[in-house]
């Protein structure tokens, strides 16, 4: 009797072996840009630079190539580098361990615990789950499904006039200082996800640590896994930090788990691109960015979403240059998100927390989700506040006499309800029913 053997997964594997690995040597440094001769890499593909009299060899990355010599940036520190040193190609891009482990965790920029444990548990953090891919590509979008379903995230402002869908990507857009972190910090506490992804990239050392205990605390961590990739961390380590925590939210999503993906902040992620593309000689265009950062944004955040099981809900930060909401960063992350939540500098500096203007916010899907009900008052309190807002200058002055026009006295009578039901401190938690109730008697006996 005669078997027959299926040999073609493992003609696939000899195919891709690499038995004899070329090694290249580096021949210059310039920056954070190392020449290296002699290898034959892919773009993306890691390498090995093999520091004689250190224990690890530095990592980096492939990222272009200069007539016959390959470009790379390193996943870590550049010192003890020299003219020689031996280079040793992985044969595939950078990978991470995921799985349930990680929920809790605190991470790199390329996935590895960081968080302060015992060396053997986080020996063993790290090589748990299975080997997950970094870069990937966005979910067929006829495959997606349609965002039918209202996400609660706890903050009164946002569920009862910005109304989130599960599987939508709404930008967080303000200025330093004026209180993203903070917002980032409630929904985590208060959402319904099953999981929350959090990348903090390029944010100060001292912000890690003060996010995690004040802004999340511990009820957030619990069901958090943060990816901290700090300012001084190389640029290509920034931008990578960007995309494993898009990885991890995405091994959860394949899980059928809704995941809750937040990352402060786009406009840093965008720099570390930058950084990366002038390195490699591109021209910069739009005030200093290159290109590429244009070409890579919508690669990054295309990835978030419906897919065919689970969600991934999306909150992603934009820092504004000067309070502009158009400078480039943000003109083109607004062009491609699901919403955006512009938080002001002037309603910060009247105490008003989160200062969310919620006229100049808009959520995208909002009119799908929500019922004509929610609609309707949204759009009421909505209106009085604009109403109030033309006419603030006449009411401030004394000029408005009352009575002179009924929208105006209605907008003046409510002003204060309306202010109130924005206003929020971070520990309160607002139900979703809770939310809607607060808004309908808001409007209520008009």
């Amino acid at each position: 009797m005669t078997y027959k053997v299926n040999l073609s997964p493992y003609k696939e594997r000899i195919n891709r072996a690499r038995v004899i690995k070329p090694i290249g040597k580096v021949t210059r440094v310039v920056g954070l840009m190392i020449e290296v001769q002699g290898i034959s890499a892919r773009i993306g593909e890691v390498c090995d630079i093999i520091v004689q009299g250190e224990a690890e060899p530095v990592r980096a990355e492939v990222v272009g190539f200069r007539d016959q010599f390959s470009l790379l940036m390193p996943l870590g520190e550049l010192r003890g580098i020299y003219p020689g040193c031996a280079v040793v190609p992985s044969g595939h891009n950078l990978t991470i361990r995921v799985g349930q482990h990680l929920q809790g965790k605190v991470l790199d920029g390329l996935g590895r615990p960081i968080e302060p444990l015992g060396e053997q548990e986080g020996a063993t953090d790290y090589v748990q789950g299975e080997e997950f891919a970094v870069d990937n590509k966005p979910p067929h979008p006829l495959k997606r499904k349609r965002i039918d379903t209202v996400l609660p995230t706890g903050v009164r402002a946002v569920d009862g006039l910005l109304t989130c869908g599960k599987g939508q990507r709404i930008g967080i857009f303000a200025g330093s200082g004026v209180g993203k972190s903070t917002l980032l910090g409630m929904i985590a506490r208060h959402g319904s996800a099953d999981v929350n992804v959090i990348a903090l990239i390029g944010e100060r050392g001292r912000e890690v640590l003060e996010f995690l205990e004040e802004d999340l605390g511990p009820e957030g961590m619990a069901r958090s896994i943060i990816v901290a990739a700090t300012s001084d961390q190389p640029a290509l380590v920034r931008l990578k930090g960007a995309f494993v925590a898009t990885a991890i939210a995405e091994y959860f999503r394949d899980q059928g788990l809704d995941v809750m993906l937040m990352m402060d902040s786009v406009t840093r992620f965008a720099m570390a691109q930058r950084e990366v593309g002038l390195a490699v000689g591109e021209p910069p265009a739009t005030k200093g960015y290159t290109p590429s950062v244009f070409a890579l944004l919508p690669k990054l955040l295309e990835r978030s979403g419906m897919g065919q099981n689970g969600s991934i809900t999306a909150f992603y930060t934009v820092l504004v240059d000067g309070d502009d909401l158009n400078e480039p960063i943000a003109d083109a992350v607004r062009g491609i998100l699901d919403g955006h939540i512009v938080l002001t500098r002037k309603l910060a500096s009247a105490n008003h927390y989160p200062a969310i203007d919620v006229l100049q916010s808009v959520s995208r899907l909002m009119p799908d989700i929500a019922s004509e009900e929610h609609k309707a008052q949204a759009g009421v309190v909505k209106d009085l506040l604009a109403t109030y807002r033309e006419a603030e200058d006449l009411i401030n002055i004394g000029a408005y006499v009352k009575g002179s026009n009924p929208k105006i006295d209605l907008s003046l009578a409510k002003y204060d309800g309306i202010i109130n039901f924005l206003k929020q401190p971070p520990s309160d938690y607002s139900g979703y029913e809770e939310t809607l109730n607060a808004l309908a008697s808001l409007i209520g006996g008009r």
